[in-house]
């Protein structure tokens, strides 16, 4: 076990894992170590209220394991509320799958990860993530039937990052109508960190409807291959939070609004595809007391959410269109009430959505 941890990291107290599992109300906690894959993999289930779990996989290195415990705690929270709002006949769960030197073979760390959701019998539906794709769906697919975005599926598109990327953009278009009282994005600044999957959609998407970019990513080759495709004007990932923007746009992992650097983001608006994208919810309140719109993260990039399920329910590709293009009048719901209340818009989101979670029959 020790060969997952990094021993030069800060190791966090099991008591913060239980913590965080307590206090986001989460249901189920699972672990399973594969010996013969070297697979170690979480799966965090926060409600089965409006049906089972569903939430994508992610494959990534974590400082130790009860990092990986935590970030799945928190994206199954996450996706609970999503589903909630975006009014899904689903709950919330999360998977991890530590990646390790250690790992080799691929198609047996994802077999070996297929068999841990089939012995969860159904209560975990399991769909791609960060670091993984349709292909491993499909592997994961010989061995569960627990499991959606795979390639036998019907959609034309595969991959729900552009449809994220939609969703994102009408999001971007409700708060600009909102909060800045324009109807087009012509013109509208937009400084974008992350230009992977989903960041380089939404770039695709704005820059067609004639929005002005600055762009970051951890790669340089594809913070580039943005500035080429799109004019966009490229900037350190250091930098990105401080460009002076109509929009901020955090598309790469958590906490990219953090009690260390909110005063120093220099946008009108925050709305983005990242997940748990402010560091604490007490954020969202300081948000708007300096007059940043934030657009809640699980309510803008619902529409990858929103496919997969389409897709697992053997809906139409059309279906799932038009319930991401709804995502703007979610929104727009959302900023007129919180504004009436003098509250945050996440504030009025999370009270919407505890009230499917907890309160429904």
């Amino acid at each position: 076990m020790k060969s997952f941890t990094d021993q030069n990291a800060s190791n966090l107290a099991p008591l913060s894992v239980f913590s965080q599992f307590l206090s986001l109300r989460c249901v189920d906690l699972h672990l399973k170590h594969d010996e013969s894959s070297n697979m170690l993999a979480i799966i965090a289930i926060h409600s089965t209220h409006l049906g089972p779990a569903l939430g994508g996989c992610r494959f990534r290195a974590y400082p130790s394991i009860e990092h990986g415990i935590i970030d799945a705690i928190r994206l199954a929270h996450g996706m609970s509320y999503k589903a909630a709002i975006s009014n899904l006949p689903f709950g919330g769960g999360k998977a991890v799958i530590i990646q390790t030197p250690q790992m080799t073979n691929r198609t047996e760390i994802f077999r070996s990860f297929g068999q841990f959701v089939q012995e969860l019998g159904g209560r975990y539906i399991t769909a791609e993530d960060s670091g993984t794709g349709v292909e491993d769906m499909d592997v994961i697919r010989t061995v569960t039937p627990f499991v959606t975005g795979n390639s036998s599926q019907k959609f034309i598109c595969k991959d729900p990052s552009p449809l994220t990327a939609i969703g994102v953009r009408r999001g971007i278009q409700a708060a600009v109508k909102h909060h800045l009282h324009r109807d087009t994005l012509a013109g509208i600044h937009v400084a974008i960190c992350g230009a992977g999957h989903v960041g380089y959609y939404l770039a695709k998407e704005l820059h067609q409807l004639g929005a002005r970019l600055t762009i970051t990513d951890i790669k340089p080759e594809t913070t580039e291959r943005c500035a080429d495709e799109f004019h966009a004007t490229p900037v350190s990932p250091q930098d990105i939070h401080k460009v002076e923007s109509d929009v901020y746009a955090p598309c790469a992992l958590s906490n990219a609004v953090s009690f260390e650097n909110i005063d120093e983001i220099n946008a009108k608006i925050i709305a983005g595809s990242a997940n748990n994208q402010l560091e604490s919810p007490l954020l969202a309140e300081r948000l708007m007391q300096k007059g940043i719109l934030y657009a809640p993260d699980y309510v803008i990039n619902a529409g990858g959410l929103i496919h997969v399920a389409a897709q697992y329910n053997n809906q139409t590709e059309n279906m799932a269109k038009e319930n991401i293009e709804n995502i703007y009048n979610t929104l727009l719901m959302l900023f007129e009430r919180a504004a009436k209340e003098n509250v945050s818009p996440l504030d009025v989101a999370n009270r919407l959505a505890e009230q499917r979670l907890y309160f429904s029959n």
